[in-house]
This record gives C-alpha cells, structure tokens and sequence, in this order.
C-alpha cells in the first residue's frame, strides 16, 4: 500500500516497464520476507529477455506473485482475473502498470482480454498466466484452461513452464495463517509451440501441464492427474462441473 503512490508517480515518469521493476525489488522481497518465504530458484538459465515468452504456472498461493516477479526477471505482464482489479494495493499496481485482466464469465470479454495480450507479446512484451485459474487447494495441478494456449499458438512464441512448490504450505487457499519455510520455483526449458498445430489448444495445454506434474514431483510436490488435464468450459479447478455448480444449472 505504501508503494502505491510511488508506483503511480513512477508509472507516469517512466512507464509500466519500471513499476515492474518496483514490484521486483521493493514490493515482492517485502512480502516474500514477511511471510518467511526462503526462495530457492531451479533453471533461471531458461529466461531469456531478449525474447517475447509466455510463462506458465501452477497456482498455490498468494504469494505466488510475488514469488514469480523476484524469480522471473523479465518485465513481463500477469494476465489475472477481473475480481482481483477491485483488491486495494495489488489491484490498483496490475491496473496501472498494464496487466491483464479477464472476465472468465464472460467469454466474450475474455477473447477481448487475450487478443489484448497477443497484441503485447507482438510488440515484445512477455506474459505470465496461470492456467488453472484458481489456487490449489491441497498443492495438486489442477485441470487446466484452454484459453491461454489459443493466445500462445497464435503468438507463435515459446511457453516456459514454472513449477512452484511450498507457498500453499506458508500462506494456504483461503487462510491468512503464516507458516514460515522454503519456496522452491523451477523455470522449464521452453516449449516449442510452432511444433503444434494452429488449433490444438489441448494438446499444448497437456504438454506443458506434463512437465509442470513432473517438476512438481521432483520438487517434493504432490504432481497431479496427468489424465484429468482441461478443465470444463466455464469452470475453474474442474475437468467437469462441481456437483454444486450442476445443482445451480
């Protein structure tokens, strides 16, 4: 919060190349430090910052994002959910410096949001998404969403997988209680994403899912259902409905 007005005057100086540089200096260690988090980093050789990439990663926590700006040093751009624009400090800092918000029930917005951007990631920019769309409750990968890898094999541009492990164990899903410890985060080797066809989200979204479980094993975590892999359409978490989302329906 108290970096905010600073931010702001930083954005309007300088641009949204440089409140990244805030959040990955300043903001992100703050945090990281107050919730005890000991980063350990696996594979940093695998960013390239001469090169437009989309980054990948499963979704434990919170403190994920911080995390992933100290991590991956790349001024790149979170494509996040639409709620998080209305959250105070966080949300006023990605509506500022130019993430990317999508309205996931509303597909319509959402297409609008990924054609915004694929139009950064021509222009050079790298984009950072979580496809599961949600926090893991319990640290599993959950299914994934196929919306971000249409965006992805349209830009033509390599996916780097990140793989986090321990910030579900610091700061869980729906829990403010802090529990001090590592945070491991390993970067994949880039994916090739023209060795796909145009139109095979699925399969893409597979792949990189694949090594995301396989990283996450190595890294102590407990993987997930490598068959379970696209979530439903319109569903967050789920490769069907929730049986409370069917009841709704």
């Amino acid at each position: 919060m108290f970096l905010f007005p600073f931010t702001f005057l930083t954005l309007l100086i300088l641009g949204g190349d440089a409140t990244v540089w805030i959040c990955r200096h300043l903001w992100s260690p703050v945090l990281l430090w107050a919730g005890g988090a000991r980063l350990v980093v696996h594979g940093q050789e695998n960013v390239d910052p001469r090169r437009p990439t989309i980054y990948v990663g499963n979704h434990q926590s919170t403190l994920d994002i911080p995390a992933h700006f100290v991590t991956v040093p790349v001024p790149f751009r979170y494509v996040a959910k639409s709620q998080l624009r209305w959250v105070p400090g966080i949300g006023w800092y990605l509506w500022i410096a130019g993430h990317i918000f999508v309205n996931r029930r509303n597909r319509q917005a959402a297409i609008q949001s990924l054609e915004i951007a694929g139009r950064k990631i021509r222009n050079g920019t790298s984009i950072f998404l979580y496809p599961e769309g949600t926090r893991s409750p319990d640290g599993r990968i959950l299914p994934f969403k196929k919306g971000p890898f249409a965006l992805a094999l349209e830009a033509r541009v390599p996916i780097c997988p990140v793989t986090i492990e321990g910030t579900g164990k610091i700061m869980p899903k729906n829990s403010w209680d802090i529990v001090p410890g590592p945070v491991h985060v390993k970067i994949g080797k880039p994916i090739d994403t023209t060795a796909f066809a145009p139109d095979d989200r699925e399969g893409l979204a597979r792949a990189v899912r694949a090594v995301i479980i396989a990283d996450s094993l190595e890294l102590g975590g407990k993987g997930g259902d490598l068959e379970d892999a696209i979530a439903a359409a319109g569903h967050e978490g789920f490769s069907r409905p929730s049986p409370a989302a069917e009841k709704i329906s």
